[in-house]
């Protein structure tokens, strides 16, 4: 059974999974990244889970894996399959993607940024699906972004595009670690509304989801703390809308588990910060925490695609370029059982 490896890296754990042509999940694992004992151990390990999940193809479906699709944090360089720079992993100018295709016996390997990637998959098969143009921005620790375009997502001229998470909402406001002040990441990001809602209260403990749970409470401070972020949020979101118009607006992260609590506020603060611009539809990401592994999945497919030979048939699980994403994609089906699933 033709299938390609996914790999999502993240601060302290890695998903993966394999992927059939479909689109289908025949294979998921996950294992930590040992982040603690170095850069080089945490290299290590991907590499060795990569070769793991190599192995797993080949004797469950007696092939090697086609593609593998790695999505990784930090500044990636995606042209040269370069990881950067990742404060968390400790990673610089790790070649991973050379690194990678040596290891799984030269194999095409695609490179992608974390939130780029989990764009792509919400895009394609999540909570964009069929958007021509669309924006997804996670909540999470920061905020980030992906600018989605006809079924791809933009890097940009050097990698950082999408960046929404840095751009000044209070002018000489909060110092942030990029070296600017008053970044929207400071005023809305979840790890942000942890950090007042901790003050409000005087408890070091507390964080956005116990504010979340205030707010649906009718707690008085917990609502002004989060009204503060819904507004700063807004103001990001309004400048990337008048950049961009997107037709679909997708937000995840931590802070987009409120649901309502967070998006009934965004909505009327956005609404009434528009003039000209047309709204687009906000809707919440639909993927989860699965974004990053799905769209290695399809940066992997999407890389066979462009170097098979033209004798192959298309993929099923592709979009042409400039199709609808809609069309072409069909609905991810998880066919593993619960006991191809580690934890």
């Amino acid at each position: 059974m033709k299938h390609v490896i996914a790999l999502d890296v993240g601060g302290t754990g890695m998903k993966a999974a394999l992927v059939g042509a479909e689109g289908e999940l025949l294979h998921r694992a996950r294992r930590p990244t040992g982040r603690e004992r170095g850069p080089e151990a945490v290299t290590a390990a991907v590499l060795d889970f990569a070769a793991e999940l190599r192995a797993h193809g080949l004797s469950a479906f007696g092939e090697p894996a086609l593609a593998a699709g790695v999505a990784v944090p930090g500044i990636v360089d995606d042209a040269r399959g370069v990881a950067a720079y990742s404060a968390n992993l400790g990673w610089r100018d790790v070649p991973l993607r050379a690194l990678l295709s040596e290891r799984l016996g030269g194999v095409p390997v695609a490179l992608g940024h974390d939130v780029r990637t989990g764009g792509l998959a919400e895009g394609r098969i999540g909570a964009g699906r069929g958007a021509d143009r669309f924006l997804f921005v996670p909540l999470g620790t920061g905020i980030a972004g992906a600018i989605g375009i006809d079924g791809r997502v933009e890097a940009g001229a050097h990698g950082f595009a999408g960046e929404i998470g840095h751009v000044v909402v209070r002018p000489g406001g909060v110092d942030c670690p990029c070296g600017q002040r008053g970044c929207l990441e400071r005023y809305a990001s979840a790890s942000a509304v942890g950090h007042a809602w901790a003050a409000a209260l005087g408890d070091p403990e507390a964080d956005a989801a116990d504010c979340a749970r205030a707010v649906a409470a009718g707690d008085t401070r917990a609502r002004e703390v989060w009204q503060a972020a819904v507004d700063a949020l807004a103001d990001g979101l309004v400048t990337a809308l008048t950049l961009l118009d997107p037709r679909t607006l997708i937000i995840g992260g931590g802070l987009a588990e409120a649901g309502p609590t967070l998006f009934d506020p965004l909505h009327e603060a956005l609404r009434a910060r528009v003039t000209f611009q047309k709204l687009p539809e906000v809707v919440p990401a639909g993927l989860g925490d699965n974004a990053g592994c799905l769209g290695a999945g399809l940066l992997a497919w999407d890389l066979h695609a462009a170097v098979r030979p033209p004798a192959d048939p298309p993929s099923p699980a592709l979009p042409a370029p400039g199709m609808s994403a809609a069309s072409a994609v069909p609905p991810v089906r998880d066919t593993t059982d619960s006991s191809e699933v580690t934890t």
